[in-house]
Order: structure tokens, then C-alpha cells, then sequence
């Protein structure tokens, strides 16, 4: 078996393996939040709140892949099973059944919100072990920033 070796020294390469593949858990779990909400929102603003929440889906799903990519360029095994993101995933709990609109905002406000303070951990974690990794955690924190400011616009 063919196995990766990374250019990081092994205490900077645990500090970095962490953050990826907590960051990993954290985009795969907001993805399928964002994907059930998506599905079962209804209200008034249903087709706004709908479309944006795919933009959720997306960006998350394009992130985890860079963030997956990056653990495995660096000799680490990306772990983005239902069962690992069940256990890691710092989002809490997604409502069930059909959710007004309103309350599908404020849903993906604290799970962005969650996510966002975990990435910025990432990036104060990985600085100075991995400064490449860290670009990674700025870039998706902003987006994910980003995509929080519209969603609480949209609650007023």
C-alpha cells in the first residue's frame, strides 16, 4: 500500500491532521444540515430561504473536498463516513419534520455560527505548524461568514 509522506514534522503534522479532520466533520455535517433543512423549509419565504440554503450545500461540499484533498496531500486518511461525522460534528441538533422559514434561518444561523467558531480555532491552531492548511481554514471561514451575514439579514 502506497502511503503519503508529509512534509510536516509529526507534532506539527497531529496539530494539523486534527483541524483538518475536524474541519472535514464540521463541512460534511453543515452540508447535510443545510440539505434537510433545504428540503423541508415552508413559509412565505420559502424560495429564497430554499435557494440559499443550496448555497450552503454548496460551498460546504467544495470546501470539505479542498479540505479533504489537503489532509490526504499531506499523508493523512480524510475520514468523512456518517458515523465519524455523527460523533465530531460541533453543529447541534437539525429539527424534524417541516420548519417555517424563520426558524430555518435561525437554524443555519447557529450551525454556521458553531462551524465558524471552530474554524477560527483551526486557523489560530494551524499558523504556525502549516501556514498552507491555515489559508485553507481563512478562506473557508470567510465564506462560511459570508453565507451567516445573509441568512441573518434575512431575519432582520
Amino acid at each position: 500500500m502506497y502511503v503519503v509522506k508529509s512534509p510536516l514534522s509529526d507534532v506539527n503534522l497531529q496539530t494539523v491532521s486534527e483541524a483538518l479532520q475536524g474541519a472535514l466533520v464540521d463541512l460534511v455535517d453543515l452540508a447535510l444540515v443545510a440539505k434537510q433543512i433545504h428540503w423541508n423549509v415552508v413559509g412565505p419565504r420559502f424560495r429564497s430561504v430554499h435557494l440559499q440554503l443550496d448555497e450552503v450545500v454548496e460551498t460546504a461540499r467544495a470546501h470539505s473536498d479542498t479540505v479533504a484533498e489537503r489532509a490526504s496531500a499531506l499523508g493523512v486518511s480524510p475520514d468523512g463516513r456518517a458515523a465519524t461525522v455523527a460523533v465530531g460534528s460541533g453543529i447541534g441538533v437539525t429539527p424534524e419534520g417541516w420548519v417555517d422559514d424563520s426558524a430555518a434561518v435561525q437554524t443555519l444561523v447557529d450551525a454556521l455560527g458553531a462551524v465558524i467558531a471552530r474554524m477560527r480555532e483551526r486557523i489560530a491552531a494551524t499558523g504556525e505548524p502549516d501556514p498552507v492548511s491555515q489559508d485553507i481554514f481563512i478562506q473557508v471561514t470567510a465564506d462560511l461568514e459570508k453565507q451567516r451575514w445573509m441568512f441573518q439579514a434575512a431575519n432582520g
